[in-house]
């Protein structure tokens, strides 16, 4: 009886050492709805693909439209995306402190056709390991840049009140 609950003690005390939490990425800022989404999440949005190359390889990433993820963090876009919204900006790191910015114009496909891809699988598979788990991926730039490998955090930067 003894042994049984020092064996029991002893998982619940390791626990955390194997208890990884899901990956995640924050959506935070000058927003309405801070948003912490986790690829199950993302799994219940409508999904889209696009066509990009990853270091001269043709890839198919799969994820959400970014502007999608923005619309449930309340960010103005749209015919909201007028005045001084549109000197705001999306700040985008990554895991290894990356960071790029895109305007907010940038992003909505009301202004451009541009549309940049929240992505959590590559070629059909869930993105991994230096590329993932989640990744932005601006398929119509020249360079690939901006397409965000190991995307942690998204933060909306209000530049006027």
């Amino acid at each position: 009886m003894l042994t049984s609950r020092l064996l029991i003690a002893s998982l619940f005390a390791f626990a955390p050492l194997y208890a990884q939490e899901a990956p995640s990425i924050q959506v935070t800022g000058a927003v309405k709805e801070p948003l912490t989404l986790k690829a199950a999440d993302l799994a219940r949005l409508p999904r889209a693909t696009v066509h990009a190359k990853n270091d001269g390889i043709d890839v198919v990433y799969e994820g959400v439209w970014l502007h999608e993820v923005l619309k449930l963090a309340g960010v103005p876009l749209g015919t909201e995306l007028r005045g001084k919204a549109l000197a705001s900006y999306l700040l985008a790191e990554a895991k290894d402190g990356y960071q790029v910015v895109f305007s907010l114009p940038e992003l909505d496909p009301v202004f451009i056709d541009n549309q940049v891809l929240l992505a959590d699988k590559a070629d059909g598979k869930p993105l991994f390991g230096a590329q993932g788990p989640f990744r932005l991926v601006a398929s119509k730039e020249k360079r690939g840049a901006r397409s965000v490998r190991m995307l942690t955090k998204i933060e909306i930067v209000k530049l006027r009140e």
